[in-house]
């Protein structure tokens, strides 16, 4: 009795049953066909025996009991789950109500095309200027550098949106912080990603209205009535059509403004730099450089110049935000399609930005006004270049503000609704929302109309906004990553990182002489 009792608990997992034995389900879900049934024979014991089946390992599929499969299954999907979701991801639950990080359906279309909004803008038409002052050779070689290193921190900082496992750094202001501290990553980085978020759409209100007056006038011409509208009241239409563009609520659902910036940006930077080399040049035309009084005057005036050129390298500070707009697992982590994009963008960056510095420089030589290519177009073809091309460049422009002002002014709306959602622990309804952007659109007017001169401040802005796009990110790598010490990467980008901080200091220097040499017209609440 012990031996056969013994016998039948070993075959349990196979002994035959009846004709409805259910199917088998293997891990992968599929049905294993059903074993063929044997007859015992009346030898007893010893044919069953030799008849049943028994599992060769017991990793084997067919050892699945009815207790085992359903065991089997649920860590088989679990497996699939970690697959997909990667590594456990902490996501912060404010996230899902904040503009920047609502929706996660972005791609690598609508990164190229918010890289490309964000990249190009009215600073690329100042390039020439810095070009009079440091001549063929200094400029061409100093915008290439420019360029070739800013690339390389963008592709750092696209790195570095997941660099700890289980953690996506969405703000640029988070990776500061988890790089050099929850204090001095603060102070760092948070005034020059403000500057570039709030001081860019406050600049963007004063070249957007400006330009929609210049287009009035031409469009217009001598049938223009004799009150026409001031400056200020052509901001305060500029402002308006912003406000009412930026009611769309979160970063993926500009994604169409951001493709029509994008357009406008290589049609009017095109437009500029065609126009300008397809007519005559100024008959006392030069390429020298400005000759100053002083070796340390033209020094300084070359420190302002390298500012304006970092100046035109813009949007690093919005690369973790338009990365966060994109689903991440471990198959398919985000820095894929965000750095596809990015490399399209910044191919038409170039294609944009080299041209109308070479092209413009040529065009007018140290003859360039300081208000840039369209002065200078304005200035010395004004009556020679068709009204219609000359209203569609200006138009053009006017579409490209609209479209830039939304995507550098989502950082700061996701700061308002990021302190309300923190404060009453629920999402903002859409009337509070829409009073955030109402009321931070006035604000930006209002600072914009006392403090019309931002705009000339280009070379002090490049320098003082320099670090983030070429000096943190080095050092972020550096304490994030953890390259060993004393290697080719740990010395390159400490290196690189020092020089951005010296470029700083020097361009900030510089643009603060070109200040005091040069004057600044302080009219407070009197724009021209």
């Amino acid at each position: 009795m012990e031996e056969r009792h013994e016998t039948e608990v070993v075959s349990i997992p196979a002994t035959p049953r009846a004709n409805s034995t259910p199917e088998i389900l293997t891990p992968t879900g599929q049905r294993s066909p059903p074993r063929p049934m044997t007859t015992t024979t009346t030898a007893g014991h010893a044919g069953a025996k030799s008849a049943a089946w028994t599992p060769s390992s017991f990793i084997s599929p067919r050892f699945l009991s009815p207790i085992g499969t359903p065991m089997k299954r649920v860590l088989i999907n679990m497996k699939g789950y970690l697959e997909e979701v990667g590594h456990l991801t902490k996501l912060n639950p404010q996230d899902a109500w904040l503009p920047i990080t609502e929706s996660r359906n972005g791609n690598a279309h609508y990164a190229a095309f918010h890289n490309l909004n964000a990249g190009v803008g009215f600073q690329a038409l100042l390039l020439p200027v810095a070009f009079s002052f440091l001549g063929w050779g200094w400029g061409i070689l100093s915008l290439t550098v420019a360029y070739c290193w800013q690339l390389y921190t963008l592709w750092v900082l696209v790195q570095l949106h997941e660099a700890v496992p289980g953690r996506r750094y969405n703000r640029y202001v988070e990776l500061a912080q988890a790089a050099f501290g929850e204090k001095l990553g603060v102070w760092l980085a948070l005034f020059p990603t403000v500057y570039l978020s709030a001081g860019n759409a406050t600049a963007l209100i004063l070249v957007g209205g400006e330009t929609m007056k210049l287009f009035f006038q031409i469009v217009c011409g001598p049938l223009c009535s004799s009150n026409p509208l001031t400056t200020v009241e052509w901001y305060l239409v500029f402002t308006s059509l912003c406000i009412v563009l930026s009611q769309l609520p979160n970063l993926n659902s500009i994604a169409g403004l951001s493709l029509v910036g994008a357009v406008t940006a290589i049609t009017y930077s095109t437009m500029v730099w065609v126009l300008s080399v397809s007519q005559q040049r100024p008959p006392q035309i030069s390429y020298q450089p400005l000759s100053l009084p002083s070796a340390t005057a033209s020094l300084f005036a070359s420190l302002n110049a390298l500012g304006i050129i970092a100046f035109a390298f813009r949007g690093h500070n919005l690369i973790l935000e338009i990365q966060s707009t994109m689903p991440s697992t471990f198959k398919h982590p985000a820095h894929v399609p965000m750095w596809k994009g990015a490399k399209v963008a910044y191919f038409f960056i170039a294609m944009c930005l080299f041209p109308v510095a070479i092209g413009g420089y040529w065009a007018y030589g140290n003859l360039m006004p300081s208000g840039g290519m369209l002065a200078a177009i304005y200035a010395f073809h004004g009556h020679d270049i068709a009204r219609g091309l000359l209203a569609i460049a200006f138009l053009l422009v006017v579409f490209n503000c609209l479209s830039s002002f939304q995507i550098y002014s989502m950082p700061v709306f996701d700061s308002f609704e990021a302190s309300y959602t923190s404060r009453t622990n629920r999402p903002c309804s859409v009337w509070v929302r829409s009073g955030f952007r109402v009321f931070y659109g006035f604000i930006s007017l209002l600072i914009g109309v006392a403090f019309p001169f931002l705009s000339s401040l280009a070379g002090l802005l490049g320098g003082l906004t320099l670090p983030v796009t070429f000096a943190y990110p080095c050092f972020m790598w550096v304490l994030l990553k953890q390259p060993p010490k004393y290697s080719f990467n740990w010395y390159f980008n400490w290196i690189l990182g020092w020089l951005g901080i010296a470029f700083s200091v020097a361009f900030s220097i510089g643009g603060i002489w070109s200040i005091v040499t040069n004057g600044l017209k302080l009219k407070f609440f009197k724009p021209s």
